[in-house]
């Protein structure tokens, strides 16, 4: 009995779908609207946004990073490095110059007031090299991190 409800609410259910046009798929016409743009903003929205904010302010609740203060970790040695080497950059869907574009523009404006005066850019080939190298303990490396900047009076959330 069973079996025969569930044979008869798939048809009746095809038959709707197929009354409203449903299950067609949809030709290409020249009018369609352009892709979504790749610029570093609408990447960083896509790819980080939903678990950093759209103001890069993280979730303490969620232990996800404030990004508003990433510059400070350009000022000790090996953070330039750990930015890229995190694991939701190097697991982003992004490829190298996408990732040095989305990293550059939040250092240029959502982390701005932090970053040091001698910064560099990152460069793709950058991006490449620093991937090359995962790290094999993301909290022990952010601790080491952490704990240079203390002992610099450097704040790394």
């Amino acid at each position: 009995m069973k079996l025969l409800c569930a044979i008869f609410f798939l048809l009746l259910l095809c038959s709707v779908a197929k009354a409203e046009g449903m299950g067609r798929q949809v030709v290409p016409q020249a009018a369609t609207p352009a892709a979504p743009s790749s610029s570093a903003r609408s990447l960083f929205v896509l790819r980080c946004a939903g678990c950093h904010g759209m103001d890069g302010s993280g979730s303490k609740l969620g232990l996800v990073p404030d990004m508003r203060r990433l510059g400070n970790f350009l000022r000790l040695e090996g953070g330039r490095e750990f930015l890229i080497q995190v694991p939701g950059v190097m697991g982003s869907g992004l490829d190298d110059a996408q990732v040095a574009a989305v990293s550059n523009w939040l250092l240029a404006t959502v982390a701005k007031d932090s970053v040091p005066a001698e910064h560099k850019p990152y460069t793709a080939e950058e991006i490449t090299r620093l991937r090359a190298k995962p790290l094999v303990d993301v909290a022990a490396a952010r601790q080491a991190l952490v704990a240079q900047g203390q002992a610099l009076g450097i704040t790394i959330d």
